[in-house]
């Protein structure tokens, strides 16, 4: 099945914070989507993890493992209770043992915008958390969203109390809990959901304390349409721009997800494909700007699944797997393309996923772009690999390079 070995994720275990930045060899996996919580999810996993290991994964970011009112995970109150709809703490536990036997770190889903309240306080609103672990009171909420806290310091996340992170008492405690989750349960790679809701810099303050391993915010934002068609722009500029402006916020301690390459590349592979070179001939996403910390990805639980809201054409997927497996960033495979649809997807992408780690690409590595038209999309990366996607005819010229792997609409070739 053209498995890699995850020997080279060896030093991953133990690495200081940023070596996993540093070395941008990562390969991530959303490991889960909208309705896993109907599936016994921990245990389902667990039975996984030996594959997700040989496939060449390095970090699973697993769904929201606390209790939350909405099953998905995404509506959080008792923050300390690792009781949830996914499954119980025990088996959690054991599928995290299992993750670290095989060395995939644990990546946990950190929803610290939003948090539901026990009982009403101040103006009848359900803005108190009494009776349970983090018991705050109303100034924890932003005025808002109902509330006797500060202004939000991003965008509302409407109809439940969101956090209002300004106050050093929430933010004590956000840290403790961070630290638990790491240093007790096991966790140790963030991805932050719903990071427009808060500034960017209390990210920064939660990672310098809990000191994960790697970080990951969702700072998704729509990208630029024009009226009357509103067709894509072709310049994202200022999309990537905001994506940018995040990082930096963060103190470039977390790295975000390319919503820019993944909103340009689904509308590139319907025979739009000019539109993967920038003006500067660079690749058109945040990875052609700070490819370091950059996470590429084709779909989630949100764009895809059965939410459906922004998902990749189902028939180009492959053609999306090629262009992320061998560019730079770090890129993210999806469960339900991994798993769902089929042993040929599954191995096509371990495929890719193997040429990447044997010709060492990784996040900072160069790129030529060589092809970019309607048809037609080539480049070479690192110096090392060469590939194409499209229903255009085309192949690098020198004797040097060997086909590596090829499949609808998408080839890739080594030296």
């Amino acid at each position: 099945m053209g498995y890699l070995n995850n020997g080279s994720n060896d030093s991953v275990q133990g690495m200081d914070q940023g070596a996993v930045i540093r070395s941008g060899k990562e390969i991530l996996l959303q490991a889960f989507n909208w309705e896993s919580h109907k599936h016994d999810w921990w245990r389902n996993l667990e039975r996984k993890v030996p594959d997700i290991a040989k496939s060449g994964i390095t970090s699973a970011w697993l769904p929201p493992a606390t209790h939350s009112f909405a099953p998905e995970g995404y509506l959080p109150q008792n923050l300390y209770s690792l009781d949830s709809a996914y499954g119980s703490e025990h088996l959690l536990k054991a599928l995290l043992k299992k993750m670290e036997q095989y060395k995939v770190r644990a990546m946990a889903d950190i929803v610290i915008n939003h948090r539901v309240g026990t009982v009403k306080g101040h103006g009848g609103m359900y803005n108190r958390y009494d009776g349970i672990p983090l018991s705050w009171d109303e100034r924890a909420v932003t005025s808002c969203t109902g509330g006797i806290g500060n202004q939000s310091t991003g965008d509302n996340f409407h109809g439940v109390p969101n956090i209002d992170h300004t106050q050093h008492f929430v933010r004590k405690d956000i840290i403790g809990w961070l630290q638990w989750l790491c240093n007790s349960v096991g966790f140790q790679d963030f991805r932050f959901d719903f990071a427009r809701g808060y500034a960017a810099k209390y990210v920064k303050e939660y990672i310098e304390g809990a000191k994960p391993i790697f970080s990951v915010g969702e700072y998704w934002d729509s990208c630029n349409y024009s009226p009357p068609s509103y067709r894509l722009d072709y310049n994202q500029d200022s999309h990537r721009q905001r994506i940018i402006n995040w990082i930096d916020g963060t103190g470039q301690l977390s790295a975000a997800f390319d919503f820019t390459t993944k909103g340009i590349l689904q509308e590139a592979v319907k025979g739009e494909l000019w539109r993967l070179r920038d003006p500067q001939g660079k690749p058109p996403g945040v990875m052609g700007w700070w490819p370091s910390r950059t996470v590429t990805f084709i779909d989630n639980h949100d764009t895809g699944s059965t939410q459906a809201h922004w998902p990749f054409p189902s028939s180009h997927i492959m053609e999306g797997y090629a262009y992320i497996l061998t560019h730079p960033g770090m890129p993210a495979v999806f469960y339900d393309h991994f798993y769902d649809w089929g042993d040929s997807i599954h191995n096509q992408i371990v495929k890719l996923m193997s040429i990447r780690k044997c010709q060492d690409i990784h996040s900072r590595s160069s790129i030529r772009i060589l092809e970019a038209q309607p048809n037609l999309y080539s480049a070479i990366i690192g110096e090392k690999v060469c590939m194409k996607i499209g229903d255009g005819s085309w192949c690098p010229a020198g004797r040097e390079w060997t086909l590596a792997t090829s499949g609808n609409r998408y080839a890739v070739w080594h030296k």
